[in-house]
């Protein structure tokens, strides 16, 4: 930490930084995730300097500077700097994105965890931002044509598919057999309610 500190100093005005920097950054935020108060000294130090945008390219120092800001209960501090860091795994920075949102729902309904439906709604609620997702997010509703063939189905032929059936729809319309058999499950179960 003592090394990072009088590299950071030393370096202040180069722009950009030494990559050494930056990569010492990145492994002491790996080393310090357990260690509460040395971490957020070095998450301070990093985000009170120039270089700032630099190090928020190193999911590490990311991740390191959202937990700190959670546990500080600075959840829009955490959304601002994933919406807008450089780091390329965008999947690890959406799960971020979700985590925030949960420790915020957690924090405001005073509970220890969500239930799966509740991480699903506060995921609804708070989709994470193109800068995250710059194709969008992934939909797991297949496309109407087949949705349409399915219903047909249903409604013409059974709504209870035996297997050779479902074998014959998955094939069909490039499904796996698994998909439409929940598929029948689904549609079966809205009718009732």
């Amino acid at each position: 930490m003592k090394r990072f500190m009088a590299m950071l100093n030393k370096n202040k005005n180069k722009d950009p930084p030494p990559s050494k920097l930056l990569d010492l950054a990145g492994k002491l935020c790996q080393d310090l995730q357990s260690s509460s108060p040395s971490l957020e000294k070095l998450v301070g130090a990093m985000m009170g300097c120039k270089h700032k945008m630099y190090f928020l390219t190193n999911i590490h120092i990311v991740r390191a500077c959202v937990f700190v800001h959670i546990r500080n209960g600075q959840h829009d501090t955490a959304c601002s700097l994933l919406e807008h860091c450089k780091a390329e795994e965008k999947e690890e920075l959406v799960q971020l994105w979700h985590e925030v949102h949960y420790r915020r729902v957690m924090e405001r309904h005073h509970k220890d965890f969500l239930t799966p439906v509740q991480k699903f709604r506060c995921r609804k609620r708070n989709p994470p931002p193109i800068s995250l997702c710059p194709e969008g997010l992934k939909t797991r509703n297949y496309p109407e044509e087949v949705r349409q063939h399915l219903h047909r189905f249903a409604v013409e032929v059974t709504a209870n598919p035996d297997k050779k059936q479902r074998d014959g729809l998955a094939r069909d319309m490039n499904l796996q057999p698994v998909q439409v058999y929940n598929w029948f499950a689904n549609y079966r179960r809205r009718r009732q309610s």
